[in-house]
């Protein structure tokens, strides 16, 4: 076995260990959800027991005692923690992928979508730090999970040198712009989704069902509306730089800038619905429910591009390395 080799089976180590940490991260996550309403029955104890405490007189021999973590919020930071376990371990498997091949690893769909889920969850470390927003990792983290899981699966491809029309440093370029501007937009998407979510229950109100459940732990509306909307703001510019670019390399390559390709339309049309949606969300009338559900529209756009453009319809873009 060559050192090529070596790396590759290190590579697919890397990110089949990444996604097993992620399913437990994920199980950690939803056991945070499921053990709420005990924390909240335990936050209501500590309150009454502090104002005891206060009206209490103090004496002698008096110790204060200062109320630990709960369950839900200890078993919640293990799984954050181990969010960046599966981000430092997806960041090695490209790295490892690109050694092996000696090359960028970006050259079918199994390496653009693995680039794409790293930038998502990386990306979800920056932007759901604050405590507001670290209920949202169970709804993340799902569509990654899935994402990585056909990665590894339908879209898998053997570490190997890729077709000559690749072989350009265009290709560093436009499709790590490409797939990081996917990632962000998969948070915009979900946070889009969990708006329309809030809107459907909104907090302070006492609704019944699975998708109330689901909806009770949310951030309020406006927040997420909120974080949809500045997130797609720098979604939206990287993925039409990608695009721009893509068009320069398609010049150099075919001797055209734009020939409607398949892939090149639905490109397109992807960045139109999000240009659509930041001019709704800045439009009075059309903002709240009718700008996300565009947003939605461009997630959708999204993945359509990436499965169906790439799988099914053939293209001067089809190079998804799928046998």
């Amino acid at each position: 076995m060559t050192q090529n080799d070596t790396l590759a089976r290190y590579s697919d180590w890397a990110f089949e260990s990444a996604f097993a940490v992620l399913v437990l991260a994920l199980v950690l996550l939803v056991a945070e959800y499921a053990t709420h309403r005990a924390d909240l029955v335990a936050q209501r104890e500590r309150e009454l027991v502090a104002a005891g405490t206060r009206s209490a007189p103090a004496g002698p021999g008096r110790i204060d005692q200062t109320p630990g973590r709960t369950l839900s919020q200890r078993v919640g930071n293990m799984g954050r923690a181990l969010v960046v376990v599966v981000a430092g371990l997806q960041v090695a498997s490209i790295v490892l992928r690109g050694l092996a091949t000696e090359r960028f690893p970006l050259g079918n769909m199994y390496e653009f979508v693995a680039m794409a889920c790293a930038a998502a969850v990386i990306f979800g470390l920056v932007v759901l730090r604050r405590p507001a927003y670290r209920t949202m990792w169970v709804y993340l983290l799902a569509p990654v999970l899935i994402l990585m899981f056909l990665a590894a699966t339908v879209l898998y491809a053997d570490a190997a040198p890729v077709v000559p029309a690749l072989q350009s440093f265009w290709l560093p370029i436009h499709v790590t712009i490409i797939s990081v501007g996917s990632g962000i937009f998969l948070v915009s998407g979900v946070a889009s989704l969990l708006f329309l979510l809030r809107i459907r229950f909104p907090k302070g109100e006492e609704h019944s069902g699975v998708f109330a459940a689901l909806a009770e732990r949310l951030p309020d509306a406006q927040t997420l509306d909120r974080l949809a909307y500045r997130t797609t703001i720098i979604g939206f510019p990287l993925f039409g730089v990608g695009i721009i670019l893509g068009a320069i390399w398609a010049e150099a390559a075919w001797g055209r800038f734009w020939g409607w390709d398949p892939k090149e339309t639905v490109s397109f049309i992807t960045w139109v619905v999000y240009a659509a949606y930041l001019h709704a969300r800045a439009t009075s009338g059309w903002r709240n429910t009718r700008a996300a559900w565009i947003n939605v529209v461009g997630f959708v756009a999204m993945l359509f591009n990436l499965f169906i453009i790439n799988m099914v319809v053939s293209g001067l873009h089809s190079y998804a390395g799928l046998n």
